[in-house]
């Protein structure tokens, strides 16, 4: 595919989240778990145009995406899209300006198709998003894919939807959020470890890697783990199981990015605490 959508993580985990998804004629911003002071700055060290944000996409209500959502609201004059589920879930959205949308909507933005789908988390009616940019009006093949990204955090399973819409996209940003035996032998109480590995939890490094030989295809140019537990999980893990199931190798000393033998494919590991882009 040749690159049409790029993709910003200005912050991925349990304390904070959000991304910029950068299309041909504008952006969107995907969760707003950040202060609209750490939101500026994350953007301005990825070198992203939040000006060019022309609506938010709320996946669900927790506040690690939500948190700077009222104070962003009060500077942004765009739509706020989200389902009826997210909108009532917590007493700290209540007012806000959304657009509702059902959780499999389409939605066109920033010259891109967004594509929402239904994902299996303890809250009221989340979702994720497949991005594509499609060839030029005009153009013989108008209705051609040309570029997709697709995002899929906080599910405790990959639904049918969700595996759907995440394959064959030149950037696929999985959830990886925790290792099996790290979370087993780790500080969490029972209940905690209970929720976080149930299908309404979030996926762990294995589920995302088990995942990945059904989902990548000859388009896939990057993986991403996203949303890691900093109790639970380690880069270099994450990293090592996904690059195991497509038979990628180490791409640094710390295995923290790995490549496969013929350098189509990457993988890496998005952090809280420092952005990422993909082009």
């Amino acid at each position: 595919m040749t690159p049409h959508i790029h993709l910003h993580i200005l912050a991925s985990g349990s304390k904070g989240n959000a991304a910029v998804v950068e299309g041909p004629t504008g952006s969107v911003l995907v969760d707003c778990g950040l202060s609209r002071k750490r939101l500026l700055e994350r953007a301005n060290e990825a070198g992203c145009d939040l000006s060019r944000v022309e609506a938010i996409l709320i996946t669900h209500e927790h506040g690690d995406h939500t948190a700077g959502l009222r104070v962003v609201c009060n500077h942004f004059d765009g739509p706020v899209f989200t389902t009826a589920g997210t909108a009532s879930g917590r007493h700290s959205l209540a007012g806000l300006p959304f657009e509702l949308i059902d959780h499999d909507a389409v939605l066109e933005l920033g010259g891109m198709r967004v594509q929402a789908f239904p994902t299996s988390h303890d809250v009221n009616d989340p979702m994720c998003f497949r991005f594509e940019a499609h060839a030029s009006e005009g153009d013989a093949m108008e209705d051609e894919v040309v570029d997709a990204v697709g995002w899929a955090t906080d599910t405790g399973y990959l639904t049918d939807e969700t595996l759907d819409a995440l394959y064959g996209c030149r950037i696929l940003g999985i959830e990886a959020n925790h290792d099996l035996r790290m979370l087993q032998t780790g500080p969490y109480p029972y209940y905690l470890k209970a929720r976080v590995a149930s299908e309404h939890g979030h996926l762990s490094n294995e589920q995302a890697a088990e995942a990945l030989p059904t989902l990548v295809t000859r388009n896939t140019e990057v993986v991403v783990a996203m949303h890691l537990s900093q109790e639970n999980n380690r880069p270099s893990l994450a990293v090592r199981t996904l690059a195991q199931a497509v038979h990628a190798e180490a791409a640094n000393s710390t295995f923290t990015e790995a490549r496969t033998p013929d350098g189509m494919l990457s993988i890496c590991a998005a952090a809280q605490d420092a952005t990422l882009s993909l082009w």
